[in-house]
């Protein structure tokens, strides 16, 4: 959990939201958006910065070879998906180029806004040891076999490859034991959407702000 004394934004309430895959991030980072948080998520940024003629492309290009790109010119996100979680090296060579990169973006994005409340949606902030950049940690949990359910649902990985995935990933007792709140999205929409909810309110009462 976040000891930090000072806020990493004067003004500014930073909040990591990460979890592991298919756990429901993007569900709730809309939610809170539209409660009115502003929202950053490194996945789109990370996005960004790898589009055609981007210097990042190029730097992966360069690392993992031509076949990495799709039939546009594009970063093959799938096969570059399966080439690092079955290799850590791969990983840690696609990471160090991405990362600087990511941040900077991220960070630029969150001193344009003027928004009390920021979220940073951040998969991996637990795996990377970045729990200290945020003002609290969100962690969105849910067991590991509902996560394992949804990728074979959303991206038709195969089982093998989906336990690759949650393996490669921090554990649901390390996110949990870095969080200072967590969303349960085990159940239903609404229970979730009740959730968030809540600890919307109370990341207001943080700020200083009233719910309008």
């Amino acid at each position: 959990m976040n000891t930090r004394s000072q806020p990493v934004r004067p003004g500014k309430l930073c909040i990591g939201l990460t979890g592991g895959i298919a756990s429901g991030k993007s569900a709730v980072a809309e939610m809170l958006a539209r409660l009115g948080a502003h929202v950053v998520d490194t996945d789109i940024i990370a996005r960004d910065v790898v589009a055609p003629g981007q210097p990042a492309l190029e730097a992966i290009v360069e690392a993992f070879g031509q076949e990495i790109l799709d039939e546009n010119g594009g970063l093959d996100r799938r096969m570059m998906r399966n080439t690092v979680f079955s290799n850590p090296e791969s990983r840690a060579r696609l990471e160090a180029i991405l990362h600087p990169l990511i941040r900077q973006e991220l960070w630029r994005r969150v001193d344009e806004s003027d928004n009390p409340i920021q979220v940073l949606v951040i998969p991996l902030l637990v795996e990377s040891g970045l729990s200290g950049m945020v003002d609290r940690v969100l962690v969105v949990d849910c067991p590991r076999q509902t996560q394992v359910k949804r990728l074979l649902s959303r991206d038709a990985e195969t089982p093998e490859q989906a336990e690759r995935i949650l393996s490669a990933q921090a554990t649901r007792e390390a996110r949990l034991a870095a969080a200072d709140d967590i969303v349960d999205n085990s159940g239903s929409l609404a229970m979730l959407a009740q959730s968030v909810q809540e600890i919307y309110a109370n990341y207001l009462s943080h700020t200083g702000s009233a719910e309008n």
